[in-house]
């Protein structure tokens, strides 16, 4: 039985070939390093026509501001731990993953009440409603004379909703706060310019929606967030080896060590291919299957068998999907639907319990799919044929 993949929100699968071959060229044909050899000119030309495509692709400042790192956590902890300082405090979305969460929760403190040490690093959510939604009108209030940034997912990957990142980014600018996204769920999808929508700092891992491998990610800077950042792990760049004191340019203040040269390769070539395509194209066609999935579990949840979580329509959202039910146990569930449908899904609490708790899915869970480009509306009809005789019959 061929396996229906419905769990690209962990990590898009397959990839376009082109990413496939371009891994392989470098590794059998380039593999050397760069700023490290007589032999380094192709990987050096490889790394900065990657950066420009990035620059390019999120309307970024400048190419020299691209910043690789392995994931969209090692960027948010680069991020979040280099730019804060004690006395700060942040906002956060009531929606976020724990690669925010876990490297504030690491470095300071819920602010719940007013008797936080004046020295502390401290943050507080902005409250979302039960579809997950900002609520931009509890922004004001949570805002203190000592708050630093916002930073936040730009759209959720336990039930797909997307944040409103243009409001968000003007009230930053008014209240002048650094704007800091996670674009984990949204980048390959939507598009993100940062000029344009005031971020400072554009978290990227290359493994979802950018279709590159695993392994390869990234941040971009804005000018004025650069000098206030301090790296998170320093080394040699290949630049300045006369000195043992780390470089303050970029991107070289940032990385430290060998970079993912096929990583990036292959995301060199996933970012050639989502131009090619268009991303109104791929976003297109992962609503239009959500929207089936959506009008298929519709019918389920009049029949009570299941319940759907967040939005039930396709506005403001990416092509996450999560249910809940009470039929039976959710884990038992996503596994009848993997042993016998061959259907690849995730379930628990995906790396985002507050989410689940503004959901009101907490400490259960959720069953998630999530489309790719690949996907197709027969493998849709597979998936509420097989989640209607799971449910209705127990089997």
């Amino acid at each position: 039985m061929q396996q229906i993949y419905l769990d690209n929100a962990s990590t898009t699968f397959p990839k376009p070939q082109v990413v496939a071959d371009a891994v392989y060229q470098y590794i059998t044909h380039a593999g050397t390093n760069i700023s490290r050899g007589t032999c380094a000119t192709s990987s050096e030309s490889l790394v900065y026509t990657t950066r420009e495509l990035l620059c390019d692709f999120f309307g970024a400042e400048d190419s020299k501001n691209v910043i690789f790192t392995k994931n969209v956590t090692e960027s948010l902890n680069i991020i979040i731990k280099g730019l804060l300082r004690s006395g700060n405090h942040v906002l956060v979305s009531a929606m976020e993953h724990n690669a925010v969460m876990r490297p504030l929760q690491q470095i300071g403190t819920e602010l719940t009440t007013d008797n936080a040490p004046a020295d502390a690093i401290t943050f507080s959510r902005i409250p979302c409603d039960a579809e997950g939604a900002l609520r931009l009108d509890a922004l004001p209030q949570l805002v203190r004379p000592n708050t630093k940034a916002i930073i936040m997912t730009h759209a959720s990957n336990v039930c797909g909703t997307v944040q409103p990142l243009e409001q968000i980014g003007s009230f930053c600018q008014k209240h002048g706060l650094h704007f800091i996204v996670d674009s984990a769920q949204s980048a390959g999808i939507l598009p993100l310019n940062m000029q344009q929508l005031h971020i400072d700092a554009l978290a990227f891992t290359g493994h979802k929606g950018l279709l590159a491998p695993q392994g390869i990610g990234g941040l971009l800077l804005r000018e004025n967030i650069i000098d206030e950042i301090t790296p998170l792990i320093v080394g040699g760049t290949g630049s300045l080896s006369h000195t043992e004191q780390t470089p303050r340019f970029l991107p070289d203040k940032f990385e430290a060590g060998t970079l993912n040269l096929p990583g990036i390769a292959g995301l060199h070539a996933a970012l050639t291919w989502l131009k090619q395509q268009g991303l109104e194209k791929i976003c297109t066609h992962e609503l239009t299957l959500t929207q089936q999935l959506l009008d298929g579990l519709r019918r389920l949840e009049a029949q009570g068998l299941l319940r759907i979580v967040g939005k039930k329509d396709c506005n403001e959202r990416l092509g996450v999907v999560s249910i809940a039910t009470e039929k039976m146990d959710i884990a038992e569930l996503a596994f009848i639907l993997a042993d016998k449908y061959a259907i690849a899904t995730r379930v628990g609490l995906h790396c985002a319990p507050h989410a689940h708790k503004t959901l009101g899915t907490y400490p259960t869970g959720t069953l998630r799919f999530s489309f790719g480009w690949h996907n197709t509306a027969a493998e849709v009809s597979v998936a509420l044929h097989a989640l209607s005789e799971v449910l209705s019959h127990g089997l």
